[in-house]
């Protein structure tokens, strides 16, 4: 297909496929001013309650190892569609749980659905375009994905305040009911049959273990997972951080959502700006700088002032520039090498970094949330893991 036939048949897939990322994150979020409701109501401890996390995210993380592979057999809409609907499902199941084990397994289902749409979403994105196109593609979709973090606990807080934790699943079913209408009628298929891949026990074997020894994609996928674990140690000590430390209420999430957001979009939009202008390696070296500079004062500032707004929030929106600005590039570097198996590999990926999110779900965030220091050190710990991963990938 000739790029502008190609270009007018995919005019306005990026809010697509950003709906289709941000269905993940955004059920992480939206849940999480309501944390103490769900305790409450469901006669559960809070550690209890935040397992209902890491079960979404180790259920997230496993099944992002099929995701792909399967959209690679029977095309990417396909798998699209069917897992929204399960995630709907899910999605009434969470709402309609009597007890925290319910909870769990419900989140659980949701986590094995949820990762379909980053997955898939990625797979396109590479289908479709290469170099500087699919540099600037990936930044239009993480300028609308960066939304996700800021409205969705601030849509949850809202719903929580108005109707009690119920409400925010039921929402969920219902915006994924209207998501798969969507990609009913505008999701093209972008995997045509001849390219499709083997789901053989002994093909898949080979293909992942290729996929998951090659030393470049490892590098790549870690510089991506502990940027990324930089901000989200404060999403996920949300409730810790802005209702005990900053003293703030359950509707007052935008506080730390919005400088993140914000930091997203422009990170993403400078991302895409960028594309074809300055190398991959440049603009990743750039969002470096911009990390290391937030990290170093996000420290300063807890080391000389107490807890506070606004500068406790504010070194978050020039860490996640850098991140946002890096993120598109890291991303092509870890898919390149396997243009045939784009799917699989994207799966991959996003198996290692929700992997990643799970351990610190379950692992870091608790050990860090006790003191706003604590996050800063930690912000600054993993964005340093990261940069090494970094100049490892590009030694090789």
């Amino acid at each position: 297909m000739a790029e502008g036939e190609r270009a007018a048949s995919t005019r306005g897939i990026a809010p697509l496929l950003a709906g289709l990322s941000s269905l993940g994150p955004f059920s992480i979020d939206a849940y999480l001013p309501s944390f103490p409701d769900i305790a409450a109501r469901l006669d559960a401890s809070p550690l209890q309650v935040q397992q209902t996390l890491s079960a979404y995210l180790f259920a997230f993380s496993v099944m992002t190892l099929w995701h792909g592979a399967i959209a690679d057999r029977f095309g990417r809409r396909r798998v699209i569609l069917v897992a929204l609907a399960l995630f709907a499902i899910a999605s009434v199941g969470c709402a309609a749980a009597a007890n925290i084990g319910q909870l769990w397994f419900w989140r659980a289902m949701q986590g094995v659905t949820a990762g379909a749409g980053i997955v898939v979403s990625r797979a396109i994105v590479r289908d479709l375009f290469d170099g500087a196109a699919a540099q600037r593609l990936m930044a239009q979709i993480t300028m609308m994905f960066a939304l996700a973090p800021a409205t969705a606990p601030v849509i949850g807080g809202w719903l929580q305040t108005w109707f009690g934790w119920r409400m925010v699943f039921a929402f969920l079913a219902l915006m994924t009911a209207a998501l798969w209408l969507a990609c009913w009628q505008l999701l093209p298929e972008t995997l045509p049959p001849e390219r499709r891949q083997s789901l053989q026990p002994a093909y898949l074997a080979r293909t992942y273990g290729r996929v998951l020894t090659s030393p470049a994609f490892l590098f790549a996928c870690a510089a991506l997972s502990l940027n990324f674990a930089g901000s989200f140690v404060y999403i996920l000590s949300a409730p810790v951080f802005l209702m005990r430390h900053l003293g703030l209420p359950e509707t007052a999430f935008l506080w730390l959502f919005g400088p993140i957001t914000g930091g997203l979009l422009c990170g993403s939009w400078l991302s895409g700006r960028l594309a074809g202008r300055l190398s991959l390696g440049r603009t990743i070296a750039l969002g470096y700088v911009a990390m290391s500079s937030a990290a170093a004062l996000n420290l300063g500032i807890n080391l000389a002032l107490p807890p506070g707004l606004p500068w406790s929030v504010l070194p978050l929106f020039f860490y996640t520039i850098g991140m946002a600005l890096a993120m598109p590039c890291l991303t092509i570097l870890a898919l390149d090498p396997f243009p045939a198996q784009r799917g699989l590999a994207a799966s991959c990926q996003t198996f290692l970094q929700a992997a990643g999110n799970g351990l610190v779900a379950a692992l870091i965030a608790p050990a860090l949330w006790g003191a706003t220091l604590n996050l800063a050190l930690g912000m600054t710990g993993l964005m340093l893991l990261g940069g090494l991963a970094t100049l490892a990938h590009r030694r090789l």
